[in-house]
């Protein structure tokens, strides 16, 4: 596993900037697929069956963070092994038994001047020491779910684990770029014949034009990897100010619904009758919505940033909230608004497309809306794609080798992005591919791997460092029975998710 690095400050952000990334990971254009798996399901089972899609995600959640932690642990507690072998640590200071060293560090607390021998040895000892008692468990390195899976698992089970983790995120990214792709085509074709919206790919963007709509997708393509790509190579910290910014679309475009939905109730133009349950459509309501919470894959990479992870927690547990409470009023305004939900619910504002001439203030929130999926898309890109980056640096590089600038920088970034991009540009149509691909990946990498990651870290830290210095990153549910219940969750989503595929795709 390669050696990670800690972060220096100027790579660091607030818990704030930190939520705002997992906010924007989480609530992405599977959000617009919600009102219609609500009406479909009924408001009162889809309204307690995404709660405890909540409940579970958050749960398998702090499981990932408490495998960081654990991850941070070992590696410490490797490179004090190293120190001792070196005879840059005394014998007696590694050997003390973390039993004691609570104990320890009370009664440096309280005299300065015990303990003076400690004061000849080399100053690196004080801080191998100081870390020992206070910070054993601090996420100061980004270990990405790839090299916890290298760290903690059986040597079969890692490379299973890299193998369906790539999958998936190769197919985020492919459907990422198709989506993107065909939203701004849709903005920026202005053909529309009889005013239908069933065009196809060889029909001209624009009237008396060469250039098919298809010619405009990939135009598409290249221009979005040309402004997105570039922060592949980077830190995730590189697109703090995009994030921020992209938030605030995305929160506008969400208000936009919202509040339109809103207006129409409060005129008494409501055309919704959902009913409280239909047990039948259950697998639509769990294929649609079972990845609402989905952000574990990226956790490393957003969570490993913040300078101040003290009430992490607590902090992921109130964007956990609050991205419920978002859900609820966004389908809820619009399973009681509109008769028909399209499966896109963007869609159901698109009320005339057919071109007026005037640039009126309603075509002007159609077209914002329309480009929803370029905001929230464009954020979570690089999010993945950075994600990818690391794992697949995990799964090629060797420890303890050196490697070339060009190996490092520059040829895993291409390997992230070149394949998806050679899917999109091949194909728009990646919905079932990636749907079928994603659905049985991303349950293993939501519920198993948290559950199972959690699991062999415990064990080994137990092992090697025993229960003398508490883990102040535990998550809130520490007996076993929660792991299998979360596995046994797991196969019955898959369950789910089967039967709403065959139902959707026959």
């Amino acid at each position: 596993m390669p050696n990670s690095v800690g972060l220096h400050p100027g790579e660091q952000y607030s818990p704030l900037t930190g939520l705002i990334y997992v906010f924007n990971l989480i609530v992405g254009t599977g959000c617009l697929t919600l009102p219609a798996a609500f009406g479909a399901a009924g408001w009162a089972l889809s309204a307690g069956g995404i709660l405890l899609l909540a409940l579970v995600s958050y749960l398998t959640t702090t499981w990932v963070v408490e495998s960081m932690a654990c991850a941070n642990a070992i590696n410490h507690w490797r490179r004090m092994k190293q120190l001792k072998k070196r005879g840059q640590v005394a014998d007696e200071l590694v050997n003390r038994t973390l039993e004691n060293a609570e104990a320890d560090q009370r009664s440096t607390d309280t005299s300065e001047d015990q303990d003076d021998h400690e004061e000849e040895s080399p100053l690196i000892t004080e801080g191998v020491i100081e870390r020992t008692v206070g910070e054993y468990y601090a996420i100061q390195e980004q270990i990405e779910m790839g090299q916890m899976a290298e760290l903690f698992y059986p040597r079969v089970w890692d490379k299973a684990f890299y193998l369906v983790l790539c999958i998936y995120l190769y197919g985020d990214l492919a459907i990422y770029v198709a989506a993107v792709a065909k939203s701004l085509r849709d903005s920026i074709c202005n053909f529309a014949p009889n005013c239908t919206l069933d065009l196809v790919d060889t029909d001209p963007c624009f009237k008396d034009s060469d250039l098919t709509r298809l010619d405009m997708y990939r135009i598409c393509i290249v221009g979005f990897l040309s402004v997105m790509g570039p922060f592949v190579f980077f830190n995730l910290t590189k697109t703090k100010y995009m994030q921020i910014i992209t938030t605030f679309t995305r929160w506008l475009a969400m208000g936009v619904m919202i509040g339109w939905a809103i207006i129409l109730l409060a005129k008494d133009k409501g055309e919704g009758h959902p009913q409280p349950a239909r047990v039948t459509k259950l697998p639509q309501l769990f294929g649609v919505c079972v990845y609402s919470f989905m952000c574990h894959h990226s956790l490393p990479a957003l969570i490993t940033p913040i300078n101040e992870k003290k009430s992490i927690l607590k902090l992921l547990a109130a964007d956990f909230l609050l991205i419920l409470l978002f859900y609820y009023l966004l389908a809820f305004t619009g399973i009681f608004t509109f008769a028909h939900l399209q499966d896109l619910y963007t869609l159901n504002f698109q009320f005339d497309r057919c071109p007026t001439g005037k640039l009126s203030f309603v075509y002007i929130l159609q077209e914002f809306l329309l480009l929803f999926p370029v905001f929230t898309l464009s954020t979570n890109f690089p999010i993945i794609a950075i994600t990818l980056r690391n794992n697949l640096k995990g799964l090629c590089l060797r420890e303890g080798r050196r490697y070339s600038f060009f190996t490092t920088r520059c040829l895993f970034p291409i390997l992230a992005i070149l394949p998806p991009t050679l899917v999109g540009l091949c194909t728009s149509d990646v919905e079932i591919l990636v749907g079928i691909t994603g659905a049985y990946a991303g349950s293993f990498i939501q519920y198993v791997v948290p559950a199972t990651l959690v699991y062999h870290a415990r064990k080994m830290t137990l092992k090697h460092i025993g229960m003398g210095v508490r883990n102040p990153f535990s998550a809130p549910l520490q007996h076993t029975a929660w792991l299998a219940l979360t596995c046994i969750w797991a196969a019955l989503c898959q369950v789910f998710v089967t039967i709403y595929l065959v139902e959707e795709y026959r």
